[in-house]
């Protein structure tokens, strides 16, 4: 909430300093100030999840799947917040750039490590389910 309350106290003074004035400018500073408090607000709350994911679950494969999702999706939020705090300019294209990056290489070396593990003989905890054998996958 106090991210929100000094984003929106920023808003008058930005506008001011762009030689923008009006009504209608505060109007949409207020919604550029409100999505990128939520997205941000969102992104933070998901690589938050992803943290206690890490240090709850109990085996490599499930804190893996715990912080490989989370902490995507939270970056990619967290980077939307400031596409659009940054309004259309440079840098939001080259914010576009790093989240795409980050969309194709985080699940690819997410799934990599998880297959390395597993081909090391890493066994994944499954209650009364047991894992396959290695020799199946040959």
């Amino acid at each position: 909430m106090s991210l929100f309350l000094m984003l929106l106290a920023a808003a008058p003074a930005v506008a001011e300093t762009a030689g923008q004035s009006g009504p209608h400018i505060d109007w949409l500073f207020f919604l550029r100030v409100l999505l990128t408090t939520a997205s941000l607000a969102t992104g933070v709350f998901f690589v938050l999840a992803g943290t206690f994911g890490v240090l709850r679950l109990p085996d490599f494969y499930t804190r893996l799947h715990a912080a490989g999702m989370t902490d995507t999706l939270g970056a990619e939020l967290i980077l939307l917040g400031l596409i659009i705090q940054s309004g259309f300019s440079q840098m939001s294209l080259k914010l576009m750039l790093v989240g795409f990056l980050l969309l194709v290489t985080s699940p690819t070396a997410t799934h990599a490590v998880a297959h390395a593990a597993y081909k090391a003989g890493l066994k994944p905890v499954l209650g009364r389910y047991r894992a396959p054998s290695l020799e199946e996958d040959s």
